[in-house]
């Protein structure tokens, strides 16, 4: 069969390494672009010198003639940014994977009142599908722009739709903490990521309001049929690399017991191979999930303060955003779900 031909835009970033890593290896994929602004004109290398022989050289990001020669587009960049580029792309009939946020959230009002503008291009929210496989897999199979979640939702997306959707525990008073690597800030140079801020520090950021709480409440809501809930959503920066370890507290509901939550699990991962539960009583750990495309998720529940209590970790750059589209491209294009991947 044919290569899928894809387009890297914003490949010079944290995830657009990640993809290159990724795609390098895929065996049904030709990379025909990779853009940077930037770094235009220059070869990978000068970026990222263990991609030294690959042929790559950075270009602008010129729509049209990139469109000309791609399948496919994986868009890297900054929430807002995506969405200019998305639209000239979707109508020369490429397939579109963001990574950004532009396309998750299902109202306008949310968008404005978490990224404080009007939505760049409202008209595609209705046709962009949520890109976590294991809950829309035959969604994505057919849809032009897919919107790959974020990080920290994917690590509590993954853990908590299947108890939500079996009733196992409320919808009220759940809390979310998660600490992510400092890679989830992007690639940039700023104050508090630079290394003697970070290292030998763990602390929390954003603990009201952060962006990605819409989210994470949007498909929590999905999962247990609801119109809305609402969550608290705590996240850190731990002083690692990369990884996103979270621990969910939910109220448990009568009759739930360990036994009924692992069943759910079955139910909900069995046949998924970058999902991995572990048995009762056991915690996730980031070290398991170091540079691959796998969930871990773990689960206990307290019966002297009837809480379900759940961790999970991600690769907050693989799962967590570039594994997870090339994931999806995968899937859009008929292709093996793990190429690339394992």
């Amino acid at each position: 069969m044919n290569k899928v031909r894809v387009a890297v835009f914003g490949a010079s970033g944290y995830a657009g390494e990640e993809l290159l890593r990724i795609l390098l290896r895929h065996p049904n994929v030709e990379i025909t672009a990779i853009t940077s602004r930037k770094n235009a004109g220059e070869p990978v290398s000068t970026v990222f010198p263990r991609y030294t022989g690959s042929g790559l050289t950075f270009v602008a990001p010129e729509t049209e003639k990139i469109a000309a020669n791609c399948d496919a587009a994986i868009l890297a960049l900054p929430h807002g940014l995506a969405a200019e580029f998305a639209l000239p792309l979707l109508k020369a009939g490429v397939k579109v994977f963001d990574i950004s946020a532009d396309f998750r959230l299902k109202s306008l009002a949310k968008y404005l009142e978490y990224y404080k503008t009007e939505h760049p291009a409202p008209e595609l929210l209705k046709t962009a599908v949520y890109g976590l496989p294991e809950r829309y897999r035959e969604d994505i199979k057919t849809a032009d722009l897919i919107a790959c979640p974020g990080c920290y939702p994917t690590s509590s997306i993954l853990p908590t739709a299947p108890l939500l959707a079996a009733g196992l525990v409320s919808t009220r008073n759940i809390i979310v903490s998660s600490c992510s690597g400092v890679t989830g800030a992007g690639r940039k140079v700023d104050l508090p990521y630079i290394y003697p801020e970070c290292n030998e520090s763990l602390r929390a950021y954003g603990v009201v309001g952060h962006r990605h709480t819409p989210e994470i409440e949007q498909e929590m809501a999905f999962a247990a049929g609801v119109d809305e809930l609402s969550i608290n959503f705590i996240p850190h920066l731990a002083p690692m690399s990369r990884g996103i370890n979270s621990t969910i507290i939910m109220e448990a509901m009568p009759g739930c017991t360990l036994e009924k939550i692992a069943a759910a699990y079955e139910a909900a991962y069995a046949n998924e191979q970058f999902v991995r539960v572990l048995p009762a009583k056991r915690t996730s750990d980031t070290k398991y999930v170091f540079m691959t495309n796998c969930c871990e998720i773990g689960f206990n529940l307290d019966p002297r303060t009837n809480k379900v209590i759940l961790t999970s970790c991600i690769d907050n750059l693989t799962k967590g955003a570039s594994g997870q589209a090339v994931q999806c491209l995968n899937i859009r294009f008929g292709l093996d779900e793990a190429a690339g991947l394992i």
